[in-house]
């Protein structure tokens, strides 16, 4: 057995019985609709990179795509890792952390999404790297992570989106509601056309270019679960936080 598949055989140990752990409970409180014609590749790497707008984001997102036969992983902020039963379950499946000031050390998880993608895994990155602060709960403008590795490593980036997550835990909530089952929306769109990037020297005017297409991509993801249009110009992220 090599060395890259050694770690990958435990990952997918690990994530089948998360899988008999939490789907029970998972499906008790959440009927999870998955739209039709959403898809991962079957094989090879990718990154996911959805709306964020509830600090249980990661489980929800996690189902789905374990639910279109790909092992998830993440590159999530490091504060998740400090909330109860979530941060437990981050760390056991092996998921990586990210500090929100972290731009510094952008290197550390880049390298490491670089080992997974190697390894021919998924990588599920938040583009927004917060819970967003529009008011109306759209997508905010993104941060360059997941389109610079995209283009780095040249590997698919498709955006998805869920909707009907704060129903079930609101945004900057620390408990989740178990009765009634909440219903969530979820979708993975078409894969992002980067063809007009790549091939160009990754300056920080192009990365912020294909980023605010992506998060334009994200948006109208939502806008289609929420039956709403999302709005033409994306909350710069700026502002205090306000629950609901």
């Amino acid at each position: 057995m090599s060395k890259t598949s050694k770690p990958r055989r435990s990952a997918e140990i690990r994530w089948r019985i998360i899988a008999m752990l939490i789907l029970p409970i998972f499906g008790a409180m959440v009927k999870l609709r998955i739209r039709p014609g959403s898809s991962l590749p079957t094989s090879g790497p990718f990154i996911l990179s959805p709306n964020h707008y509830s600090e249980i984001d990661p489980i929800v997102m996690g189902v789905v795509v374990w639910k279109l036969r790909r092992t998830p992983r993440f590159l999530a902020k490091a504060s998740l890792f400090r909330v109860p039963a979530l941060g437990w379950l981050m760390r056991f499946s092996g998921q990586i952390p990210v500090e929100r000031d972290a731009s510094a050390q952008l290197g550390k998880p880049l390298q490491a999404a670089k080992l997974l993608t190697d390894r021919n895994q998924g990588v599920i990155v938040y583009p927004e790297g917060t819970l967003t602060k529009d008011p109306d709960f759209w997508p905010m403008r993104g941060k360059s992570g997941a389109v610079r590795m995209a283009l780095e490593q040249n590997i698919p980036l498709y955006p998805a989106a869920h909707w009907g997550t704060l129903n079930w835990m609101g945004r900057y909530a620390k408990k989740i509601r178990v009765f009634p089952r909440t219903t969530i929306d979820a979708v993975v769109g078409e894969p992002f056309d980067l063809s007009k990037y790549q091939g160009k020297p990754l300056t920080r005017e192009l990365l912020e270019e294909a980023t605010e297409a992506l998060m334009h991509e994200i948006a109208a993801l939502v806008g289609s679960l929420r039956g709403e249009t999302p709005p033409k110009t994306l909350h710069d992220g700026t502002g205090s936080k306000e629950t609901r």
